[in-house]
């Protein structure tokens, strides 16, 4: 698998999304990231790959361990993100702030995080994938008791998830565990 410690990422756009997949790539190639770009591999190629199609692609990716994590870009994130949600052990997530960001991989561990060219300028955009690929499950929160726990116990239980089972069982989501939280404040010590 290629791994985010190894700088090696998978991303991908439509033809709305590449602008800001391009400004993040270059950025990101600066730094030392080894790119694979799954397309669209120029602004006026004659038949470029819908949105849901490239979703579709880089999920698989994700599914079948190829990748542990993509960046995804289209005019507003939402359709290539429901795209590459259909394939199993995909979390998905779609942001246009540094802070969404940072909660979408340290609370929801999403390994495919889409951005929408309409909403994210570029160099918004930038700020996101570096603080996105910087962090993992759980960081910047060991003060608060539980927190990753909790966040790993609900990544696990959508991860088993089976909406068959789920049917079966009048919708009820089979537990894997239970872990207390409360929700807390950052301590003002620890404040930065």
């Amino acid at each position: 698998m290629k791994m985010i410690k190894d700088k090696e990422l998978l991303v991908g756009a439509d033809f709305a999304g590449f602008p800001l997949k391009e400004a993040v790539v270059e950025h990101l190639k600066k730094k030392g990231w080894e790119i694979t770009d799954i397309g669209v591999k120029s602004a006026d190629e004659d038949d470029p790959e819908m949105f849901h199609r490239i979703g579709l692609k880089a999920g698989a990716k994700i599914s079948e361990k190829e990748f542990e994590r993509a960046l995804l870009f289209c005019g507003t994130g939402m359709g290539i993100h429901v795209a590459a949600s259909k394939c199993p052990g995909v979390f998905a997530g779609v942001v246009e702030s540094v802070p969404a960001a940072l909660r979408a991989i340290t609370g929801n561990n999403v390994n495919v995080l889409a951005m929408g060219a309409f909403y994210v300028a570029p160099q918004m955009g930038i700020d996101i994938a570096d603080a996105y690929l910087s962090h993992y499950l759980g960081d910047g929160y060991e003060w608060w008791p539980n927190f990753y726990e909790f966040h790993k116990l609900a990544c696990d239980e959508l991860d088993a998830f089976d909406y068959e089972e789920f049917k079966k069982n009048g919708f009820e989501v089979k537990r894997l565990g239970d872990y207390p939280l409360e929700l807390m404040t950052k301590p003002d010590e620890i404040q930065g």
